[in-house]
C-alpha cells in the first residue's frame, strides 16, 4: 500500500512537471503571423491555422547579400516580407506541412513560423529552413545565433543555391557560424537517408523556372546533385545542405501538373526524412 502511493504520488509530480514544461513551451512559442511575399503577397490562410501542434515548419527570415534579385521591387525592411527570405513563401510550407501530415503521424501545424534570429526565436523549435542561401546576407550576429540555435540541438536545412559563385557565398558565410567545421557529403549509410524514406538516388532537383535545363547556373558549377550537411563532434547532422537543387520549389508546386512528380516526391522524401531526424537525434 505504502508502494503503491509512493508510486502514484511520484507519477503525479512526474506529470504536473511534464504539463508544466508544455505550458512553457506553448507560452514561449512566438504568435503566429504571415508576411507579404516576393510571388505570394496575398496567401489565404487554412482552417485551424491555430491549431497546437508538435512540430512547426521554421522559415528563417534574413537580409539581401550580394545578388538581392528583388531589389528595386522592394527596398525596405526585410523584416517586414517582400524580400529575398521569402521566395516560394508561404505556399512551399503548407504544402510541404501538409504532405508530412499525411505521411507521417506528426502533427504539424497548417502554418508555417518566420523566425528573426535577432529576436531569438529559433530555440523554441527543433528545426529551422532558409531558401536561396547563396544569395542571403546574414550578420556575424546572427551568425552566432545558429551557431548557438545548432549547439543545443537545433536542425538547420540550407536550400536553394547554385553554381560556384552562391556555393562561396554560402560557404563564407558557415565561417559565421561554424568557421572550424568543414562542410562535406552525406554518406551513403548516414541515418537521414533512411529513417522513414530509404532514400537511395540523389537526383538533382531543379527549380521550376529551370525546368528545361535541369539545373540553374549550369555552366559554372550548377550542374550535379550534392547533399551535404556540417555535423557536431557526435556524428550528428546539424545543417543539411541541398546544392544545387531547389527543395523549396518541388514543395511548392508539388501539386502543379507540369512540375515532374519524381523531382517532387523525392523532396517530400527527404524533407520528411530531415523532419523525423530533427526530432530524434
Amino acid at each position: 500500500m505504502r508502494n503503491t502511493l509512493r508510486n502514484t504520488l511520484r507519477n503525479t509530480v512526474l506529470l504536473a512537471g511534464m504539463l508544466a514544461c508544455i505550458g512553457t513551451i506553448f507560452a514561449l512559442e512566438k504568435p503566429f503571423r504571415q508576411y507579404p511575399g516576393v510571388e505570394y503577397p496575398r496567401f489565404e490562410v487554412p482552417p485551424n491555422w491555430d491549431e497546437r501542434t508538435e512540430f512547426v515548419f521554421a522559415r528563417m527570415m534574413f537580409g539581401g547579400g550580394w545578388n538581392d534579385g528583388y531589389r528595386g521591387r522592394f527596398d525596405g525592411d526585410w523584416r517586414l516580407g517582400m524580400t529575398l527570405w521569402t521566395q516560394d513563401y508561404p505556399r512551399a510550407d503548407r504544402h510541404f506541412s501538409e504532405a508530412v501530415r499525411r505521411l507521417t503521424r506528426i502533427h504539424v501545424r497548417k502554418v508555417e513560423q518566420p523566425v528573426n534570429l535577432d529576436e531569438n526565436e529559433e530555440f523554441d523549435l527543433p528545426w529551422l529552413y532558409a531558401v536561396q542561401v547563396g544569395e542571403w546576407g546574414i550578420t556575424a550576429k546572427q551568425g552566432q545565433e545558429l551557431r548557438e540555435y545548432l549547439l543545443r540541438g537545433g536542425f538547420f536545412v540550407a536550400d536553394d543555391f547554385h553554381g560556384d559563385t552562391e556555393r562561396k557565398v554560402f560557404e563564407d558565410s558557415m565561417k559565421l557560424v561554424f568557421p572550424e567545421r568543414r562542410i562535406v557529403e552525406i554518406p551513403d549509410d548516414d541515418p537521414v537517408l533512411h529513417l522513414v524514406y530509404e532514400i537511395d538516388r540523389r537526383i538533382q532537383i531543379p527549380g521550376e523556372a529551370h525546368l528545361r535545363e535541369g539545373c540553374k547556373n549550369c555552366a559554372t558549377g550548377g550542374r550535379g546533385s550534392h547533399w551535404r550537411a556540417i555535423y557536431d563532434d557526435k556524428g550528428r547532422i546539424m545543417i543539411a545542405i541541398s546544392y544545387n537543387s531547389d527543395l523549396g520549389d518541388a514543395w511548392e508546386y508539388a501539386d502543379d501538373p507540369h512540375y515532374p512528380e519524381r523531382e517532387a516526391s523525392v523532396a517530400m522524401r527527404i524533407g520528411v526524412n530531415y523532419i523525423v531526424y530533427s526530432m530524434t537525434h
